[in-house]
Parts: structure tokens; sequence; C-alpha cells
């Protein structure tokens, strides 16, 4: 009987090793640590980054132009009203629909509450928008993020009981220290416009190489745990996040009776958020033992917003394209019509 005891004594405790080292491995999911050195590496890049992109962001800001959608802020609230009001609720309900895990439903939710980026002003130029407008709107979402940005995480993460997850403070110490850097874009911009275009150019450039060169250090710095963003929620998640906010953003605006670029403006100013701006703030905010692999989450949904919008792109390309040959075609018969009862008129 005793040795019946000891031998089932043995099993729960086996059985118990067994259950702590699952969970244990389970919780670890997100909390791969990659070595001091590359992580100081990836954080300066991303802080020289930062910099770069705020300076070239704020090189292409106007204080007039600013002055004059204030004036007339019909545009620049319905894009506000958009940025901030559908992209954290699509976040927050495709976090809870895939059901997520936590530091990953936080990732999700802070690119959903970032504001526009200057990749947003690319690409409403290929679509003919309104580019005073996605300029300003840029500005002024980059501006209301301060306060927006907690505020918004505050309220969504309520759902997942993360309140004590996110660290506010520093979020918030980051967007006001990227303040420096834009204001800094906009006086040159004020004062010495001749270089702003310089500028901004090597600053895009600057950004493309850096974000390679970032996405190639932070994958050899955190090796197989990589596969972790990758995950088939994340990539739903990268995929229908852009497109709802691409989606409604249009509709927004068309109910709100704004002109065809306006709309298309605001399309793009709802769905393509600041990814620089998010990959900081997960990358310098949280611990690395906290989000892991997870602070490239907004490279997935960078890729995914630029496909989409390419296909965008190529769609509205197309329709003019057949809207100008329609018209080219119809005009060309009318021509013809019009000749041919002025031949026979004069004869």
């Amino acid at each position: 009987m005793n040795d019946m005891e000891d031998e089932f004594s043995d099993f729960l405790h086996n059985q118990s090793f067994m259950f702590n080292e699952t969970a244990a491995n389970a919780s670890s999911t997100y909390t791969e640590v990659m070595s001091p050195v590359m992580d100081k590496i990836i954080n300066i890049l991303m802080s020289v980054v930062m910099f770069t992109t705020m300076v070239s962001m704020g090189c292409t800001m106007e204080l007039l132009k600013i002055k004059h959608h204030i004036m007339k802020p019909k545009g620049v609230v319905i894009a506000a009203l958009a940025q901030f009001g559908i992209m954290p609720l699509a976040a927050f309900s495709l976090a809870k629909a895939f059901k997520v895990q936590e530091i990953a439903a936080v990732t999700v939710l802070i690119c959903g509450c970032c504001p526009g980026g200057s990749l947003s002003n690319i690409l409403t130029l290929f679509l003919q928008g309104d580019m005073n407008l996605s300029i300003v709107m840029t500005s002024c979402s980059s501006l209301l993020a301060l306060g927006m940005m907690p505020l918004l995480l505050y309220i969504y993460c309520q759902g997942f009981d993360l309140q004590n997850s996110v660290p506010y403070l520093k979020i918030i110490t980051s967007l006001v220290m990227l303040l420096i850097p834009c204001s800094i874009g906009i006086l040159i911009n004020h004062y010495r416009p001749q270089y702003s275009k310089m500028i901004t150019k090597v600053g895009i450039i600057f950004l493309l190489i850096a974000v390679v060169a970032l996405g190639t250090l932070s994958s050899i710095g955190i090796g197989e745990s990589i596969l972790t963003v990758l995950s088939p929620q994340l990539m739903a998640i990268a995929t229908l996040m852009p497109f709802t906010g691409y989606a409604f953003g249009y509709i927004i605006s068309w109910i709100s009776r704004l002109s065809q670029p306006e709309r298309r403006t605001v399309s793009m100013e709802t769905g393509c958020q600041n990814v620089p701006l998010c990959i900081a703030i997960l990358k310098l905010a949280f611990p690395v033992e906290q989000v892991g692999a997870l602070f490239l989450f907004p490279m997935v949904y960078a890729a995914m917003q630029m496909m989409e919008a390419a296909v965008l792109i190529v769609m509205f390309r197309g329709h003019q394209w057949y809207t100008l040959k329609k018209k080219e075609k119809y005009q060309a018969a009318v021509t013809e019509d019009e000749l041919k009862e002025k031949t026979e008129g004069a004869a």
C-alpha cells in the first residue's frame, strides 16, 4: 500500500511539473529576449529613424495651409473623427474576434490608436487626392495623438483588463519628444523653404533603408520567435485593419458630402498608420521581456497597408483610363456626325 501511495505521489508530482512547464512555455510565447547589445543597437537606430522621419514630416507642413484648413475645418474634423474613431474600434474588435493573447492585444491596440503617417501623403498623391488636406490631416492627427492616443488606449484596454500592462507615462513622453523634431521641420520649412524638399526626399530614402536594416537586425536578434508575429491571427488582423480604414474612411466622407479628391484623401489618412511611431513606442516604452518580437507587428501592418493601397491605386488609374478612352471615343463619334451634317447641309 505504501509503495502504491509513493508511486501515486510521484505521478502527481510529475504531472504538476509538466503542467507548470507547459504554462511557463505558453506565457513566454511573446517574451523571447534578444542580446542586450542587439537591443541597444535597435533602440538607437529606432530613435534616429524617428527623429529623421518627424523632421521630414515637419518640412511638409505649411503654416498658411494649416491656418486655411483650421478656418474651414470640415474636412479636417471628418478625417480626425475617422482616424481616431474607426481605427481604434477596428483594432479592438479584431483583437477580440481573433482572441489574441494580452500583449498581442496591446500591440494591435497601439497600432490602431496611432495617428496617420507620412505614407498617406504619398498615396494621396498617387490617387490624385487633396494634398493640402492630407498634409494638414497628418499634422493635426500627430498633434491630437498626444492626448487621444493615451485616452483611447485607456478606454479600449478596459475590455481586455490591460490597464496595468500599458506604460501610459512613457507613451506620452515619447509623443511629446516627437514634437521637437517635427517643430524643427516646420521651422525649416517656414524660414528656409528651399531646403524642405531635399530634406523630405533624403528622409524618405533614409526611412526605407533604415526599415530594411531594422527588420534584418531584429530578425537576427530575435531568431525563431519572429514567427509569433506571422501567426494566422496577427496576419489576419494586419490584413483586415487597413482595409477597414480605407473603406470606412471613404464611406464617412461620402456621407459627409466631401468632394471626390477629399474622399480619397480621408480614406488614405484613415487606413494608413504612423508605423515608425508605433514601432518606436513598442520598442522604447515596453521592456523587451514583455513585448518580445511583437514590436515588428507594425511592419507586417505596413506591408499589408501598402499592398492594399497599391490595389486601390491600380483600380483608380484603370477606371480613369477607361473613362478617358470612353470619353474620347464618344467625342470622336459626335465630331464625325457633326461633320457629316455640315457636309450634307452645304450640299
